[in-house]
């Protein structure tokens, strides 16, 4: 009988994380969620916990931008779970549009320690363990700045996911040759506050784009559960799993001459 695998995910407790957590479940994985408010991951484990086997269930209280806290998230699961099987560095923070001279210096520690600290400290501890334990696969959630438009006004967010589409190939070219698989994610656009706080300071211009992103956007549990499919049969060192690829933004345009989509409700 194959061993279930371990999964874990930092920044799960909504969202994109939380639902890979369910997918993952879902599909008889055992899965350390964490988070950095406590109240969060306890409400996160709850949802997840009505729905499945709590002893396939972990929540750890886990700040990515402290190292410390990551290397515990890694032995917390190694203590439940005897091994991780798939990393996944999800955490990340947006911004609201702001031009670059607006920028406070506490808004560039927190996008910056998060989505680009957060996610070398992650890849750091687990390509450190994965190679003590044999085997491995780590994950890197890119986003706006991996590849594709450059938006206005979202300069911070973007240049710290074209950092970690920069790690993730880097790191995948250092596994080259090792059992451990190093990939990205890329789920396009989906309906998590990440996009609609973007916002939240120029509802004027939510008015303007809510058509585009309506088109473009799936909701959670659409796009997770497809991801984490690909995830568990990916053998491949170096892949993108990409749910929003080009063939599918020109079918959505056409469609929308003739359906309109609610993503956003």
């Amino acid at each position: 009988m194959e061993k279930m695998k371990s999964v874990v995910i930092t920044g799960s407790t909504s969202g994109i994380g939380l639902g890979l957590a369910e997918a993952f479940l879902a599909q008889g994985c055992c899965v350390t969620i964490s988070g950095h408010s406590q109240n969060n991951l306890d409400l996160a484990y709850d949802t997840l916990e009505r729905k499945h086997d709590k002893d396939r269930i972990q929540a750890y209280l886990c700040n990515v931008t402290r190292y410390e806290e990551v290397e515990g998230l890694w032995q917390a699961a190694v203590a439940k779970f005897n091994h991780v099987d798939i990393w996944i560095n999800n955490a990340g923070t947006g911004q609201s549009q702001i031009p670059i001279r607006d920028y406070s210096h506490e808004l560039i520690d927190k996008v910056v320690g998060t989505n680009v600290n957060g996610v070398l400290y992650g890849m750091k501890i687990a390509l450190s363990y994965m190679k003590q334990q044999g085997f491995g696969s780590i994950y890197n959630m890119e986003g706006l700045g991996s590849g594709g438009p450059v938006i206005r006004g979202l300069a911070l967010y973007s240049a710290t996911k074209a950092a970690v589409a920069y790690l993730t190939v880097s790191a995948a070219k250092e596994a080259e040759g090792t059992a451990i698989i190093v990939g990205g994610l890329r789920p396009g656009m989906v309906a998590t506050k990440l996009i609609t706080d973007q916002y939240k300071e120029h509802p004027e211009e939510w008015k303007k784009a809510e058509r585009i992103f309506s088109i473009l956007s799936d909701r959670v549990e659409t796009v997770t559960p497809w991801l984490a499919d690909k995830i568990l049969r990916n053998e491949k060192n170096g892949v993108r799993i990409q749910w929003l690829t080009r063939s599918k933004i020109m079918f959505r345009f056409l469609e929308s001459l003739f359906r309109k989509r609610i993503v956003y409700e």
